[in-house]
């Protein structure tokens, strides 16, 4: 158990159950109301039917520590799992107001980027909030890095995604074998990220996250020391993946530490992801507290420490808009869930639209 991180905390939480002759276990997969569950008497498949709860977020998920009952029953059922240390989560990819859990209990949040096509700065924002909010500490993997044989190039293109993710460590990685070179040995000619990542993900539980053609079944199975994961090839056509992982899946690595791997994302939607998003574009959270204005909106406004750094090109104008952007998602996605929250934003709206028609009546004063 402790090689799928079990300790000493865990069994504090975990006492009461044992109490009642149940056994502790954690969720390797989950799928059409079952789950597999590796014990201490090996691996399980029990019954989800007991922890099912209405709201979505608080159904048994990848990396869960449960309580599931002794061998006899058929089926064996899962009866309660412990408390979540942290969550992965996103909004649902559907006209609901609901979240969807990635993966619980997770120390590392792996984004896989592929450098088979162009930068997507925006979506890996997007996947550095979601990783901020959940409590883990996110990394960012540029992987395909052989497809960038030009080290200079390869180097502009790690700089772009340091300055979109301050504070998270930035390594380019290629799990792909080039004429009979072994895979950690091409990673170390293009820098050592694979050294540096296995390092990361041996202490405690990583999930690996990313679109579809990422490469993420790939990086796994280098991780893995063997073929756990299929693997496809993108598409020709314009260069997008297939869906080749379609559960989560929690395996243990050989160098210590658990992975989780996780189907292609074709949506990253925000889900309260507030504390998040303030993590991803610190540098302008930092900025706006020099602003004249405690309220500044970094619009228009007199004093603004932000408008001003992006006058002298100390701050790039494409970071704000997606600043900008996430923020108002985020506030959308609460908002369909606080009240308050929605009437705060109608009279804003209100606000802006009386300032708004106030100026172009002025305009139209000046112009008559």
């Amino acid at each position: 158990m402790a090689a799928y991180g079990w300790d000493g905390t865990w069994a504090d939480a975990f006492a009461p159950y044992e109490a009642e002759g149940l056994l502790a276990g954690r969720v390797v997969r989950v799928d059409r109301g079952q789950c597999d569950v590796v014990t201490a008497d090996g691996t399980v498949r029990a019954d989800t039917a007991f922890v099912t709860p209405r709201d979505p977020l608080r159904v048994v998920c990848t990396g869960d520590w449960v309580a599931v009952e002794p061998e006899g029953g058929t089926p064996r059922y899962v009866r309660a799992y412990l408390p979540r240390r942290t969550a992965f989560v996103r909004s649902a990819s559907s006209e609901r107001s609901e979240g969807q859990i990635l993966a619980a209990n997770v120390d590392h949040a792996v984004i896989a980027v592929s450098l088979a096509g162009e930068l997507d700065l925006a979506r890996i924002e997007r996947f550095l909030a979601l990783a901020w909010e959940s409590g883990a500490q996110p990394v960012v993997v540029l992987t395909k890095a052989d497809l960038v044989p030009d080290a200079v190039t390869r180097a502009h293109l790690v700089q772009d995604v340091e300055t979109t993710a301050p504070g998270v460590p930035v390594l380019a990685v290629s799990a792909r074998d080039a004429g009979g070179t072994s895979l950690l040995e091409r990673s170390r000619e293009l820098g050592g990220g694979l050294d540096v990542l296995a390092a990361v993900v041996s202490g405690g539980t990583s999930v690996l996250i990313g679109v579809s053609g990422a490469g993420k079944s790939t990086l796994a199975n280098v991780l893995l020391g063997e073929d756990v994961m299929d693997v496809q090839a993108a598409r020709e056509v314009d260069g997008k993946g297939r869906h080749t992982t379609t559960t989560r899946n929690l395996l243990a690595l050989p160098g210590g530490g658990v992975l989780i791997d996780t189907p292609g994302l074709r949506g990253v939607g925000l889900w309260d992801a507030g504390s998040g998003v303030s993590q991803v574009f610190s540098e302008i959270e930092e900025l706006a507290g020099g602003c004249r204005f405690h309220d500044c909106a970094h619009e228009s406004e007199p004093g603004c420490a932000v408008l001003e750094a992006i006058e002298a090109g100390a701050l790039p104008e494409r970071r704000l808009e997606s600043y900008r952007k996430l923020l108002r998602e985020n506030q959308r996605i609460v908002a369909k869930t606080d009240a308050r929250l929605r009437a705060e934003i109608r009279k804003e709206w209100k606000r802006k639209g009386a300032v708004g028609k106030a100026a172009m009546e002025a305009k139209r004063g000046r112009l008559r």
